[in-house]
Order: structure tokens, then sequence, then C-alpha cells
């Protein structure tokens, strides 16, 4: 259940209590009814993380030097905070799918814990919980083809839609029965990215249809892992849509 903070007990309820869990302030009024809408999904949201995070609402009717201090202007406005700090904050009436990824923000879920220690039980679990979640996907299928396991990887894969880790992984997977492409991926295991994505890029404009879509698949998975500001990712973003245009 929320706790209704006052002016005389919002420094214990709200900013001490901060250094020890996340508190969210709902800013609300009696007269508001998009409060009266918001705090049900709120209090929702918060009882699926019990104990790892805090509710806290404050009548800005009742309290309006608060409502000055923190310079509510509109109701209903949600303010997150942590070590006594207010660290994110939103304005007006959220559907509960936006109310949940704010919460997540503040709270890892119980999969983002079972991705962050990344056993393959975990990741299974992960998986359970919330199916087609690309980074366990991925990190799963990464497990299973180091053992030798290739189809169970793919199936793990296959499950994910619109990941570009994911998809391209797989046509990684699909592509190293080529052995053409042996020099590639071992350049690519020794840390010769540049390399390996050149030979990968070069193997393109030989290639046309499932291969080359694989191909493409492929160099753009390595792209996404490197990440836009790497210096090899933006080169050979470059040769790949020369290669491909």
């Amino acid at each position: 259940m929320p706790v209704d903070a006052s002016e005389a007990t919002f420094d214990r309820d709200v900013l001490q209590r901060s250094h020890e869990v996340p508190v969210i302030v709902d800013f609300w009024a009696e007269w508001c009814g998009a409060c009266r809408a918001l705090g049900p999904v709120l209090e929702k949201a918060v009882a699926k993380r019990a104990g790892k995070v805090d509710l806290v609402k404050v009548d800005t009717d009742a309290n309006p030097r608060l409502s000055a201090a923190f310079r509510i202007q509109s109701i209903p406005a949600v303010k997150a905070f942590k070590d006594g700090k207010v660290v994110s904050e939103f304005v007006g009436a959220q559907p509960p799918a936006q109310v949940e990824r704010f919460l997540d923000g503040l709270v890892p879920s119980e999969a983002d814990a079972l991705v962050e220690s990344g056993s393959e039980g975990d990741l299974r679990r992960a998986l359970e919980l919330e199916p087609g979640r690309s980074d366990a996907a991925t990190a799963l299928a990464r497990i299973l083809a180091d053992r030798g396991e290739r189809e169970a990887a793919l199936q793990v894969l296959g499950n994910v839609a619109g990941s570009f880790a994911a998809e391209g992984f797989a046509a990684q997977l699909r592509l190293e029965e080529d052995p053409a492409l042996a020099e590639a991926f071992a350049e690519l295991d020794d840390g010769e990215v540049q390399r390996g994505l050149d030979t990968l890029i070069a193997a393109i404009k030989d290639s046309e249809g499932e291969r080359r879509e694989d191909l493409r698949r492929a160099v753009v998975g390595i792209l996404d892992h490197l990440g836009v500001e790497h210096p090899v990712a933006r080169e050979s973003r470059r040769k790949l849509a020369s290669a491909l245009y």
C-alpha cells in the first residue's frame, strides 16, 4: 500500500528512505480525475516489485509547500527519488506499459537480474519470464553454440524478432558451415574485427540470394554489437553500403 506523506514526514518517508530503495512520489489531488486514473496503475506496478521500490502519495492541496519546492505545475506529477534526489519523472496519466517502463528504469526486473547473471539456467528462466527477449536468447545461443549445439542455438534465436544481434548471430551460425568463409570467422575469433568484417563484406559482392542476405545480417549483427561510435563500425558501415548498393 502507498504511504501518504506530508510536509512533516516527507524527509523521512521519501528523502531518507530513498537511500535504501527507490521511492516513487505521486503528487495528486482529490479533484484530479487523471490522478484517480493513474493511482491504481502505479500501485499495481509497484506491488509487482514488492520490497524493491516504495510508493508515496502527496496531496498537493494539503501540502502546498512541497508542491512549490518541487515546482509542481500540473498533476498528476510523478517523481522518482534515489539517494535523496529526483532521478526520473513524468507528468500526466500514463498507460500501464509506460509506467512499467518507467519503473524498469529504476528497478531491474527478475529477468534483468537473470540475464546479468549469464548462466545457462538463468538465461533459460529469463526467456520463460520474457519470451523472445533478445539479449537472453543471444547469450544462451552463444553458450549452446560454443559446446557444439548449433541447431539448438538456431532454435533459440528463431524465437526472437526484430533484433540485429539475434538475426546476425543466427546468420553467422549458418554461414560457418561455408568453408569459403572460415578465414573471416577465424579473424573475428582472433580479435581481428576489421579484417574479419572486410572479408565478409567482400563476400557479399560475389553472393546472391539467401547467402547474400545472411552475410548482410551477420555483418549488421557485428556492427550492432560494436556500437555506433566504434571506429571500425563507422568505416565498415560505409563499406557495407557500397557492397550492397
